[in-house]
C-alpha cells in the first residue's frame, strides 16, 4: 500500500478516465483530487499535492500550458498521460519538465509502477526545493548562469569557459534541483539541442562539469551520482 500522505492530482477532461484513475490510486492508499482545467489545477495546488497525472489534450487548456504554469511555481512531479502518439509532443512535454510520459491506452499496473518510481525519485515533500523558472539568470552556491548570454560565472565573478553541451546540461540540472535524473531522462530532455547526447557523452560532460563547479571533482558536493539510477544536482542555495 502507498504511504497515506501521498496526494495525487488527476487532471483529465474525460470523466471515465478520472474515475478509473481515482479508483486505482485510492485502492493503493493514495489520496486523490481531480481537475479538468487550469482553474481546477490552481485550486488543487493550494493544498499538499505530491504528484500530478496530466492529460496533454484537454478540451479548454492544453496540458503543456498547464505543465509550464506548474513548473514556474512548484517543483512537483508530473506524469503526462495522453492519447497522442506524436513524438514531438512527448519531447516538448519532457523539456517543459514532465517526469514521465504514458500513452493511452494504458495498463493501470504500468501507471502505478511509474507513479511509485517518480515519487521515489522526488523524495519526501519536505526535502523538495522550489522550482526554478525558465528565467534568464540562475544562481547557485556563488555561481551564476546567464541563460540568454550562455555564460557561467564563478563565485569570484570571473567568467568560466564552458562548452555548449556542458552549459545545456548544467541549466537542465539547475531547473530540476534535488531530483534524480536518469540518463534516459537527460537524453530525452536534451533532444533538440545542438549536440546529440548519449550515455557516454552525458557521463563525460558531467565529469567535465564537476571540474568546473566542484571544489573537489573526485568528491562532488553539487552534482552527485546516485548509484544505479542517475545524477542529482544538490546546491545549498538556488535562486532563479
Amino acid at each position: 500500500m502507498a504511504e497515506a500522505q501521498h496526494h495525487i492530482l488527476v487532471v483529465d477532461d474525460d470523466d471515465q478516465v478520472r474515475r478509473m484513475l481515482r479508483r486505482c490510486f485510492e485502492d493503493e492508499g493514495y489520496r486523490v483530487s481531480e481537475a479538468t482545467d487550469q482553474a481546477g489545477v490552481n485550486a488543487a495546488l493550494a493544498g499538499d499535492i505530491d504528484l500530478i497525472t496530466l492529460d496533454l489534450n484537454l478540451g479548454g487548456t492544453d496540458g503543456l500550458t498547464i505543465a509550464r504554469a506548474v513548473r514556474q511555481s512548484r517543483d512537483l512531479p508530473i506524469i503526462m498521460i495522453t492519447g497522442k502518439g506524436d513524438m514531438i509532443d512527448r519531447i516538448v512535454g519532457l523539456e517543459i519538465g514532465a517526469d514521465d510520459y504514458i500513452a493511452k491506452p494504458f495498463h493501470l499496473r504500468e501507471v502505478l509502477a511509474r507513479v511509485r518510481s517518480v515519487l521515489r525519485r522526488a523524495g519526501p515533500r519536505s526535502e523538495r526545493a522550489p522550482a526554478v523558472s525558465a528565467g534568464t539568470r540562475i544562481g547557485f552556491d556563488g555561481f551564476a548562469l546567464d541563460v540568454d548570454r550562455r555564460e557561467l560565472s564563478g563565485p569570484d565573478g570571473a567568467e568560466i569557459r564552458i562548452t555548449s553541451g556542458e552549459f545545456d546540461l548544467l541549466v537542465l540540472f539547475a531547473r530540476h534541483p534535488h531530483r534524480v535524473l536518469s540518463r534516459d531522462q537527460i537524453m530525452d530532455l536534451l533532444k533538440g539541442h545542438d549536440w546529440a547526447p548519449n550515455d557516454r557523452s552525458i557521463d563525460n560532460q558531467i565529469a567535465r562539469l564537476r571540474k568546473l563547479i566542484e571544489a573537489d571533482s573526485d568528491q562532488p558536493r553539487l552534482l552527485k551520482t546516485v548509484r544505479g539510477t542517475g545524477y542529482s544536482f544538490t546546491p545549498k542555495n538556488l535562486t532563479p
